[in-house]
């Protein structure tokens, strides 16, 4: 693994050290037991080309990836640790490395507050529109996450309105969960022609990406597409894990944090399999399962605790990282 500063111990940015690296460590051999024996389910047919074009042991009836130390390893030192998160106004840049500490919005609401009749309804893309206003406006906020979405589009091509509705109203950072390998490709088309092409968006990486693998231990059809096509277009991806402890992952911290770990990691290993040095985000939504409604937990202390771990998890392997506020 790498050091930023070698010998020295420092105090950078926020940080909530409750890890050990020793447990660290413990944490890390018990992820690379699990993907080297239980391996993950890798839907598509291209990404089990690339995993057994490197040597990975590939169930092709099964659809099961069983990754060797040595691919997880080589995909975490090859990943960058400073990441560059553009504004359409340089001055609103951002920049993903030890010691720095951002805030953004929360996404994907699924209902609004009507301003006018104070009714609760879907939102539509002119809410969205607002809510990138308001977060342009907020010196609190430093990226402009997709707060809601547009169900008054046609949903094949939802995240192209999204998106145009983020970027036309803010001069922040934008990132959005393009839905396809096929309209992630539109979207980088779309913020190229917003900087002036694609070698400066490469530059400027104005949009970022999102996708989650499912609980526990798959990476689907989309999920896949999405990993190897922001690959192929050196656009930041965020890999995001949304387990339940509880529900679908095990309760105790210890293994929600290991499955948590094989997910995202397996999804890192195929970003950098597909393209060594692409940038990469270590992402976290996982909480625990409220155990009476069935439903996940947000602004509750397990959520806050599952949280600081994987910021430490991320911290440990040296990788820029997302993780839930609470």
């Amino acid at each position: 693994m790498r050091n930023f500063h070698p010998g020295k111990h420092r105090s950078q940015g926020l940080g909530l050290n409750f890890l050990t690296d020793d447990e660290l460590f413990d944490i890390h051999l018990t992820t690379i037991e699990v993907l080297e024996k239980t391996g993950l389910f890798i839907e598509t047919d291209e990404a089990l080309d690339i995993f057994d074009g490197a040597g990975a042991e590939v169930d092709r009836q099964k659809k099961i990836v069983r990754l060797p130390p040595y691919l997880v390893e080589d995909a975490i030192r090859s990943a960058p640790s400073k990441i560059l998160l553009a504004g359409r106004d340089p001055d609103r840049d951002k920049v993903l490395e030890a010691g720095r500490v951002h805030f953004t919005n929360f996404s994907e609401g699924i209902e609004v507050v009507d301003p006018y009749s104070g009714q609760r309804r879907p939102p539509v893309k002119s809410d969205l529109a607002d809510a990138a206003k308001l977060v342009d406006y907020l010196d609190g906020i430093d990226v402009c996450e997709k707060a809601v979405g547009s169900s008054d589009v046609p949903h094949e091509v939802i995240s192209l309105h999204n998106a145009e509705a983020m970027l036309t109203n803010t001069t922040k950072h934008c990132c959005v969960g393009p839905g396809s390998g096929f309209l992630l490709k539109k979207l980088v088309k779309m913020a190229g022609t917003i900087v002036g092409g694609i070698k400066k968006l490469k530059e400027r990486p104005i949009l970022s990406f999102t996708t989650c693998p499912v609980s526990p231990l798959q990476l689907i059809r989309e999920c896949c597409d999405i990993i190897m096509e922001a690959a192929r277009s050196g656009s930041v991806i965020n890999i995001l894990s949304m387990a339940m402890a509880g529900g679908t992952s095990p309760v105790t911290l210890a293994g929600t944090l290991v499955t948590h770990n094989a997910e995202v990691l397996g999804g890192i290993t195929l970003n950098q399999l597909t393209c060594k040095g692409a940038p990469v985000i270590y992402g976290s939504s996982t909480t625990a399962m409220d155990l009476r409604i069935g439903a996940a937990s947000v602004g509750t202390p397990e959520c806050a605790i599952i949280s600081g771990a994987v910021a430490r998890l991320a911290r440990y392997y040296a990788l820029p990282s997302y993780v839930a506020g609470g």
